[in-house]
């Protein structure tokens, strides 16, 4: 898989420098992750939003510190919801997709017809695919993010009372732009890896159709376990290299 995953991003650089990098299958791999999942992301962030001020209003309520909400909704969204939301949905929506349309023209030998006429599969699927992922990842991050604190902040001020310039001011003193940028990195990379995985399951797939649904579950099962592994080092290097403010 990591070698799959390098050859392919190989290719990807390549095609991108020398101007012939699939530009129409890009467009048409971006166009069916964000129709698949811009939906399931939104079902998912409203109420996710809601549920973090829901169970911080009330410990902040109890300590005396209402006017930080906006804070701790900031913090959790944006460093660690909205990437493993947009990561979790990309994977076993969009993810579980792509794995079963390869897996179906694995078993029907469509890859191997390609192999056959002197195309590579790796640069014809899975380089654009990546990079489709990549771009889709960033977009539905941003989605996540703006839905949950909308979200959030609506629910702060009709079921918790709170005040608009103490959620705002809270969110913007503690949310940062290195937060931002560390939460759209975190959802190319978990992006980029939901796609490999899928594809190397769905290449792989054995014979037979329920080889389908098995190297399905396997990818979903695998980028789940991965990403959170993925998370943990990227937040580990972000407290690394930007250490927690003092107030």
């Amino acid at each position: 898989m990591y070698t799959m995953a390098l050859r392919s991003f190989k290719f990807l650089v390549v095609d991108l420098v020398r101007g012939r990098f699939l530009w129409r299958e890009f467009v048409e791999r971006s166009w069916f992750l964000a129709n698949t999942t811009v939906l399931p992301v939104i079902l998912v962030s409203g109420p996710l939003g809601m549920a973090i001020v829901l169970q911080v209003g009330g410990l902040s309520h109890q300590l005396g510190a209402d006017s930080y909400i906006g804070a701790a909704d900031a913090l959790g969204v944006l460093r660690e919801a909205a990437p493993i939301v947009t990561a979790l949905l990309l994977a076993g929506v969009g993810g579980s997709a792509v794995c079963a349309e390869l897996g179906a023209r694995t078993i029907r030998e469509e890859i191997d017809a390609l192999v056959v006429m002197g195309i590579n599969p790796l640069q014809r699927i899975v380089a654009p695919l990546m990079l489709a992922s990549l771009v889709v990842s960033l977009f539905l991050n941003m989605l996540v993010i703006f839905v949950s604190v909308t979200a959030g902040f609506y629910f702060d001020l009709g079921v918790l009372h709170g005040t608009q310039g103490s959620y705002i001011g809270s969110f913007t003193l503690f949310a940062t732009i290195p937060d931002f940028l560390t939460s759209e990195f975190k959802a190319a990379v978990f992006g980029v890896t939901a796609a490999v995985i899928a594809a190397y399951n769905g290449m792989n797939a054995r014979k037979g159709p329920t080889s389908v649904g098995e190297a399905v579950n396997r990818s979903v099962v695998i980028s789940g376990i991965i990403l959170f592994g993925e998370n943990l080092i990227i937040t580990e290097l972000f407290f690394a290299f930007f250490p927690e403010r003092t107030f």
